[in-house]
């Protein structure tokens, strides 16, 4: 096993200072784009199909964290090297708060779609359930992490749990899902991203957001995990 490292990674703080005005300009345009382009009126969902270019993107956002901190989680019970666990945290944390964000999307949406007129806010849709579950399971890794004082112990357990968590997703955000009957796109006899719900004007935007969510997802992680490390050196070695 590799020693653990104590060297802070290096930012490019040029990239990074680049990188965040790009996204700033991408999602400015993006949002602009959200609500001023006219979209066709698609059956039940009408304008509120407007809220695709976020809801959507904050899902795929969401995964891509979740793959991120898995990786570094990963890493880190290969090399006990405690950046990697600093980067496994932040990463689930952003992640998190876009689930989060996600979910709420869809509760608001599906309140005003589905079941407008019902006072329904929550119908357990197979979807919205199952990710409801996952997200439970992912909060869960931030309660085990303040439960450990040993940052070794801690760090391990955490990463460990990390994985697993990340291996229930692919089953309650699509397998499982996918084998219900639901009102949701791309669940049994529903398909995904056809015509009906995501009309071609919309594709460029949709896609745009998608990269713009991901690109932030990376802007704000990378501020955490500086900000982290720089409070642990100072830490350990205080002004």
């Amino acid at each position: 096993m590799n020693a653990p490292s104590t060297r802070k990674p290096a930012i490019d703080l040029r990239r990074y200072r680049f990188v965040r005005a790009a996204v700033g300009v991408w999602m400015t345009g993006v949002i602009g784009f959200a609500f001023l382009r006219d979209i066709p009126s698609l059956e039940i969902l009408e304008h509120t199909a407007r809220n695709l270019y976020f809801h959507v993107p904050m899902w795929f956002t969401m995964m891509a964290a979740v793959i991120v901190a898995a990786y570094h989680s990963a890493r880190y019970l290969a090399t006990d090297d405690p950046v990697r666990d600093v980067r496994a945290e932040q990463a689930a944390r952003v992640g998190f708060v876009f689930g989060l964000l996600g979910i709420l999307t869809g509760i608001v949406w599906a309140r005003f779609t589905w079941y407008v007129g019902q006072g329904i806010w929550w119908n357990f849709d197979p979807r919205q359930t199952m990710v409801a579950v996952f997200l439970l399971i992912y909060g869960a890794y931030f309660t085990l992490r303040s439960s450990i004082d040993e940052p070794t112990r801690r760090a391990r357990v955490a990463a460990v749990y990390n994985l697993f968590a990340a291996a229930t997703m692919p089953f309650l955000t699509y397998v499982v899902p996918r084998q219900m009957p639901s009102l949701h796109p791309g669940a049994e006899g529903s398909p995904a991203f056809s015509e009906t719900d995501l009309a071609p004007v919309m594709r460029p935007i949709f896609y745009a957001a998608i990269i713009g969510f991901i690109v932030l997802f990376w802007v704000i992680y990378t501020q955490r995990v500086r900000t982290a490390l720089l409070e642990e050196e100072l830490e350990e070695n205080p002004l």
